[in-house]
């Protein structure tokens, strides 16, 4: 029987469970798939039984796949910010409301008031009140739906409503506790005086624990469900966009990761937590104890890309394949014959916090074909990344390579653009592609020992691709970014009139 460890990562779209062996063989994965809600403009919403019914089935395939194996412990992962309303009976009272939800610009900008302004708030928790946080969602429960938040009792991230099916615990841990907008990242515990400025309960709150440490064991019903022993221990785990660093083998200072999943990431790994003068970069607590995690997060990277496919590319038959749409991309020319693509599909957080942003093609012309089409969208993404980038190093925080994971890091053309645009070494590790999966069942092995510390476990991952930067291409692309960098600031006002024309007529 094979000893493994199990990691267990709630998406935006799909749960994915991975069974990792003690010698960091990945010996299976599996991923299921959800919907989706979008019930109004700026609404996203899931159903937090679909996210139970994929974990099961997704956790069923691998044990299948992988044969006879012995669960050490249980890793979770999740996608940020999300609320997930719990009644006295611990049950849920309405859909979750995710991440990349825009309905709360309002109450956001509320809490900031409620705390002196944004400096004082950065005081408190060390980041912005951005629009999708879960202390934004909480006080729009409040303020718009007084009946479901009469009979709140606790508001939990996604991964950690996975984690009260598991063991029966409420609990959750520093890293998905810092993405609320309400957690003093630099103290690692809640930030009490700010939750009570904000009019919140800091009751209705789990407890919060270091990422590693064991949090509850399965219990007997748990274990039928999931087809598991009970007693395995579960650890705190982490937010996807912290733990998918450990995944690339980002963990050390001085290190840097982009990720292009439905989400676009620029992360790097710090030793004390550096402050972001206008809380653009969220600074977040690492999985590692002591270590920190600095982030720009936009709310468009691969999510643009599908949007792309199914819209634009959909015709009598089957859209084509992310990959058939990489391929054509890399028929088209750096800079997509002089045409541009603003990634904002759905509002933005990073480098811009702007709900009402918006998506577009500028310079389009009818030379242009379906290849630079796919290639603008490409590059589009990573001018976001870039952006981010330029805002760690106005932190100070640069490095001389870049890890990339996520479902984008599989495309050997939008690699070679991040290379270019980035202007430095863009490698991949073996595993990283199974994201914050990985670095679930590999924080779950440093609890269990399996592994001495977080470094150590970062180092099993080998290299697998690099693609280095072409000096020809990077100047064209810098000439095209000069023009990008101008295209938000003259939008923004048409972008605001735009929403504003878009929610009339909607439901109350």
């Amino acid at each position: 029987m094979t000893a493994c460890l199990l990691g267990i990562d709630l998406g935006t779209s799909a749960c994915k469970a991975l069974l990792l062996a003690t010698d960091a063989r990945i010996l299976a994965s599996a991923s299921v798939g959800y919907p989706v809600s979008q019930p109004r403009e700026r609404w996203v919403e899931q159903e937090p039984a679909h996210w139970i019914a994929a974990a099961r089935q997704a956790v069923a395939q691998v044990l299948q796949a992988a044969g006879s194996v012995e669960v050490l412990c249980i890793g979770l992962s999740g996608q940020m910010h999300g609320l997930t309303a719990l009644d006295q009976h611990y049950r849920p009272l309405r859909p979750a409301i995710l991440w990349n939800d825009q309905r709360n610009q309002a109450e956001a900008d509320r809490i900031t008031q409620a705390a002196g302004g944004l400096p004082s708030l950065l005081a408190h928790t060390g980041n912005r009140m951005l629009v999708g946080y879960t202390g934004g969602k909480l006080l729009w429960m409040q303020r718009h739906e007084p009946q479901w938040y009469e009979q709140l009792r606790v508001a939990l991230n996604p991964k950690d409503y996975l984690r009260y099916v598991l063991t029966g615990e409420i609990a959750t841990e520093v890293s998905d506790a810092s993405g609320t907008g309400l957690f003093d990242v630099r103290r690692r515990q809640w930030a009490t005086e700010l939750i009570a400025l904000a009019g919140l309960d800091s009751a209705h709150l789990p407890a919060c624990f270091e990422s590693q440490v064991v949090s509850g064991h399965v219990h007997a019903q748990a274990a039928a469900m999931f087809g598991i022993a009970a007693g395995i221990p579960v650890i705190g785990g982490g937010g996807d966009s912290v733990i998918q660093s450990l995944g690339a083998g980002v963990v050390a200072p001085g290190t840097m990761q982009t990720t292009i999943g439905t989400a676009g990431i620029v992360a790097a790994a710090l030793d004390q937590p550096l402050s972001s003068p206008d809380g653009r970069i969220q600074v977040f607590c690492n999985v590692a104890a002591q270590r920190w995690h600095a982030m720009g997060v936009s709310l468009n990277a691969g999510g643009a890309l599908a949007w792309f496919r199914n819209v634009l590319c959909a015709g009598a038959g089957e859209p084509p394949s992310f990959e058939a749409i990489a391929a054509a991309a890399g028929r088209s020319v750096p800079g997509a014959h002089g045409l541009l693509f603003l990634p904002y599909l759905n509002g933005e957080r990073c480098p811009h916090p702007d709900p009402s942003a918006r998506a577009a093609f500028i310079g389009l012309h009818a030379r242009h074909d379906h290849a630079d089409l796919s290639r603008s969208v490409l590059e589009g993404v990573v001018h976001s990344l870039c952006d981010m980038q330029d805002l760690m190093r106005s932190m100070g925080v640069s490095s001389a390579e870049v890890s990339t994971s996520g479902g984008g890091a599989r495309s050997a053309v939008w690699r070679q653009i991040q290379a270019d645009m980035l202007g430095c070494d863009v490698l991949t590790r073996q595993g990283a592609a199974e994201g914050a999966a990985l670095g679930a069942a590999l924080l779950a092995g440093v609890s269990m020992q399996v592994w001495p510390d977080i470094d150590h476990a970062a180092s099993l991952l080998p290299e697998l691709t690099r693609e280095r930067p072409d000096v020809t291409r990077r100047g064209r692309y810098e000439q095209a970014r000069a023009i990008y960098q101008q295209l938000y600031p003259l939008l923004t006002g048409s972008f605001a009139r735009l929403g504003a024309l878009a929610e009339l007529g909607e439901a109350p």
